[in-house]
């Protein structure tokens, strides 16, 4: 097999998907029993469920996910302002989603299933080794050979671990629980209820099926108590009472840490997701940039494992992805730090000054759009006629493939140049310069549609 990917959650399975959709041999293994029925993860950004559409795997989520339209904080008590989310702008055309992770990845599996991949439960990796010709995975069910390993096992990854990649970060908050309850509240469910006081904090937010998330800081609580005591958080912030018949679905005790993988990858092993990088759930980022790695990834492992590239290709996905995940974890942390109210002056400053500028509208865009990610570029220079190469491409981003498209005038040679170098390739018609833009919506080449610049700038890109 050319690829075998390690963990079957969201970006694990997105990777499967897009390398597939090229065409690529996968397997993909996973140490659990089967399939996660819990939410974990329920943030599903525009940039998010863009990916998911490249892929295929969109399907009926916007249906059957939230429509989040605000989120209404509280101060000791009283409502302090409310932060407007999904509102249209000229960049973001689609809200955001609340839906369970589980749902996410159910869509991605039904999607490589239908590619004629299915995953490999039961299958914990113990050992990784590598030369120059593969890698060589120890795993509970037996040895399992690639030619590339894509690690998307997680926080605690094995692959990681196996491959030798530091993995340095701090613990942020000690002790965090949530937990997913069944019951009616007198709350709107278009909106996420957040009350702080002091150092405390609650929140709420409505998940489908009538299913409540409840989070907040609790260190030393034990997983059996997180019910009593999110129930009792719920009565004290915001009045509102949890009876005993009520189902709780889920809960969790977790630390919430910022780690960021040393390297991406090491020799045929490559990482992705969680993996790579954990942050704050803060800003509802996870799962997205997950997704983010994965299709960036995949077109780069899929021209390499097909024989169309040089290995050197692959440094391209580290440089991209590995300062977006940084970025993503500084700014989660920062929001953490405010939000928690680590001390009295963020105190100060989140309840006189951060909650009531998320009221102003320009403050509201530039929060919105910034955890859209549409905003990702991997552009190296800030200048130069738009869309610079590295520049999401909107009008070809939204297309419901993962394919290279070429777009350049009718009956230009170019697109026999690019589907001889790349394979599949989607022509589209347009005067003026060509462009060719990569199968995660991000421009790769644009100049006069010239063959030869065209196959120069390929040979270039693709280490041939």
């Amino acid at each position: 097999m050319s690829v075998v990917v390690v963990g079957a959650g969201p970006t694990g399975l997105a990777v499967a998907c897009a390398l597939r959709a090229r065409g690529v041999p996968v397997r993909v293994v996973d140490g659990a029993a089967g399939p996660a029925t819990t939410s974990r993860a329920l943030g599903l950004q525009p940039r998010g469920g863009e990916v998911l559409g490249r892929l295929g795997a969109l399907g009926d989520l916007p249906q059957r996910s939230v429509g989040i339209g605000r989120v209404v904080i509280h101060v000791g008590g009283r409502r302090a302002g409310e932060l407007r989310v999904g509102q249209p702008t000229k960049l973001v055309r689609q809200p955001g989603l609340l839906v369970s992770q589980a749902e996410v990845e159910a869509r991605l599996r039904q999607r490589l299933e239908q590619s004629g991949v299915r995953v490999e439960w039961d299958t914990q990796v113990v050992g990784v080794e590598q030369d120059d010709g593969g890698v060589v995975l120890s795993t509970s069910a037996g040895r399992v050979t690639a030619e590339w390993v894509v690690g998307c096992d997680g926080a605690h990854s094995a692959v990681r671990k196996g491959a030798g990649i530091g993995f340095p970060g701090v613990p942020l908050v000690e002790g965090f629980v949530l937990g997913d309850v069944r019951v009616e509240l007198p709350l709107p469910r278009d909106a996420v209820g957040v009350w702080v006081r002091g150092e405390e904090m609650f929140s709420a937010f409505p998940l489908p099926d009538g299913v409540w998330r409840f989070m907040a800081p609790a260190p030393g609580v034990a997983v059996e108590d997180v019910p009593a005591f999110l129930a009792a958080c719920a009565d004290r912030h915001a009045g509102l009472r949890i009876g005993a018949g009520d189902r709780w679905v889920w809960t969790s005790v977790f630390r919430i840490h910022r780690r960021l993988a040393e390297t991406y990858r090491h020799g045929r092993v490559l990482l992705a997701g969680d993996a790579a990088h954990i942050h704050s759930p803060f800003g509802g980022q996870g799962m997205n940039t997950g997704l983010g790695d994965a299709e960036n990834l995949a077109w780069r492992l899929g021209l390499v494992a097909s024989g169309r590239a040089g290995h050197g290709l692959l440094d391209g996905y580290e440089i991209e992805r590995r300062p977006v995940a940084a970025d993503v974890l500084d700014s989660t942390s920062g929001l953490t730090g405010l939000v928690l109210g680590e001390s009295a002056l963020a105190r100060v400053v989140r309840d006189r000054v951060l909650f009531p500028l998320m009221g102003l509208a320009p403050v509201r865009k530039l929060i919105w759009e910034q955890a859209s990610q549409l905003k990702t570029s991997y552009s190296r220079t800030r200048f130069g006629r738009r869309p610079r190469v590295g520049d999401r491409v909107a009008e070809f981003a939204s297309h419901p493939e993962f394919r290279w498209t070429l777009a350049a005038p009718a009956g230009n040679p170019c697109v026999s140049v690019a589907r001889d170098l790349l394979g599949d390739v989607r022509e589209v018609h347009r005067d003026g310069h060509a462009l060719l833009v990569r199968p995660d919506g991000h421009l790769a080449w644009r100049g006069k549609a010239e063959p030869d610049a065209l196959r120069r700038a390929l040979t270039a890109m693709l280490d041939r």
